[in-house]
């Protein structure tokens, strides 16, 4: 073993002695002890602006993606909304008790949790997973993004500043300063539970750590528009979780599938609330802006990465009207035959004809087998029927209908979807959850069991209503 691979292993190993000790403090906790550190964490940022305000503007100049007040925005909603998620979920002693099953759950810890913190989200991120931290009676260590980790780093001290008001030990958040790929590795060798949020890479080499994980897919939503669907509201929603921090989050629409007898309609629905439809030509220098090194290497360039539409316009030599908000591409070929059926993170869209729905799922499905497996894709249509064929046929975990895609997967008040940063995507995704990532996966549980009176039917009860083939 080289003198650095002993080095890493020995500070990853201090994280995790501090954050253990802490941890077993934290374990004896009471309910009201942790719904208290719940409320405190949340109420901290939802109550204070300027706290808010500071910790955008922060994440913005360290790490140049997005914009200030879309990362003000996502910070209080989702701390509000993960708190009014878990204020009443039980998580110490006796949770549940079924007593015509003779059974009781118990909830216990999950222990030391390794955290990858995508660089996209490195201030929302850390907040949102600590309330489910507290709750639990975990502890955690952060692995975050280089390009966020500073960024990180100052959500932990304003979290160790409320454990520090209300005695607790401070240590059951953590942060890795100088992160790594090879400190991420140690630690989630060494940890309880691995919580990775970002690239394929990264949950890969999750669920690869030979710890428990849980991973989220790769995002690459893809939007249908039925022949039936309000052009108008679908083009403005579209229009909204497109732009939403200029899309930075997974879950922003990435193509559109759209029924050819409202296609031009829809196009000038899209141009009215800002979308610029890229030439052929326009579309070529695009490619090359946002996939330099395509066909050999599909990595993005990060300099379009949740960028304004200014700059990726720049950097692709074109010129776009004043007011633009978004860049439509038109396409017909789908997954690996062109880069443009994979997810973009950037205020850039590509456009499908369908010729009916059968068509449209199978663009989708085609698109999402070659990336963005399992996590979503959006309708928007009158006919609950059509809603009914896109999610039966398409290897998907959230159909939003109606709805802007960004506000809705992570959790929104005028859906049931729980709160969340992290969407679990399947099988389908590499994932083991096909959820959101909710508190009930920070908990460990113990189930008692009592005897029941005897419930074994008769073989008569047991296949009635079964007639076996001769």
């Amino acid at each position: 073993m080289s003198h650095q691979e002993l080095s890493v292993k020995e500070y990853i190993t201090g994280l995790m002695a501090r954050a253990r000790k802490a941890q077993k403090l934290a374990e004896q906790l009471t309910q009201q002890d942790v719904d208290e550190l719940a409320a405190a964490i949340a109420w901290e940022f939802v109550s204070n602006e300027a706290l808010v305000e500071e910790l955008a503007e922060f994440s913005f100049k360290e790490c140049g993606m997005g914009d200030v007040p879309s990362k003000i925005l996502k910070t209080v909603s989702k701390c509000r909304g993960i708190y009014y998620d878990v204020k009443h979920e039980k998580t110490v002693g006796i949770v549940e008790e079924i007593p015509e099953k003779g059974l009781v759950r118990i909830a216990k810890p999950a222990g030391v949790i390794g955290s990858l913190v995508p660089g996209t989200q490195g201030e929302m991120h850390p907040i949102v997973q600590a309330i489910n931290v507290v709750k639990a009676r975990d502890a955690i260590i952060f692995s975050p993004h280089p390009r966020a980790k500073k960024t990180t780093a100052k959500v932990v001290g304003i979290l160790h500043e409320i454990m520090k008001r209300y005695d607790v030990p401070e240590d059951i958040f953590l942060c890795i300063e100088e992160p790594s790929i090879a400190k991420t590795e140690e630690l989630m060798r060494q940890c309880d539970l691995v919580m990775a949020t970002g690239g394929h890479g990264m949950v890969v080499a999750a669920y690869s750590s030979g710890t428990p994980a849980y991973g989220v897919g790769a995002g690459n939503a893809i939007i249908v528009i039925d022949k039936t669907a309000d052009l108008a509201d679908a083009a403005e929603k579209i229009k909204l979780s497109k732009t939403f921090d200029l899309a930075a989050g997974c879950s922003c629409d990435n193509s559109l599938v759209i029924d050819e007898s409202v296609y031009d309609e829809m196009l000038a629905e899209l141009k009215k609330v800002g979308a610029y439809l890229a030439t052929p030509e326009e579309k070529t220098r695009l490619r090359k802006a946002i996939w330099p090194n395509w066909p050999d290497n599909l990595a993005l360039n990060r300099d379009i990465v949740a960028s304004p539409v200014e700059n990726i316009a720049k950097i692709a030599g074109i010129k776009i009207p004043s007011g633009t908000k978004m860049i439509l591409v038109e396409e017909d070929q789908t997954g690996a035959e062109t880069p443009w059926a994979g997810e973009k993170l950037s205020l850039v869209t590509a456009v499908y004809r369908s010729t009916d729905l059968d068509d449209a799922i199978r663009i989708v499905n085609e698109n999402q087998a070659y990336s963005g497996a399992g996590h979503s894709c959006g309708v928007f249509t009158k006919d609950d029927a059509v809603v009914d064929e896109v999610s039966l046929r398409t290897y998907t975990t959230r159909v939003v209908v109606n709805q802007p895609q960004s506000y809705t997967n992570t959790g929104n008040w005028i859906s049931g979807m729980p709160f969340t940063s992290s969407l679990g995507c399947g099988t389908w995704g590499g994932n083991i959850a096909s959820e959101n990532i909710t508190l009930k996966h920070y908990l460990n549980n113990t189930w008692v069991i009592r005897e029941i009176p005897n419930r074994n039917p008769t073989d008569e009860e047991l296949f009635a209503g079964f007639t076996p083939k001769k």
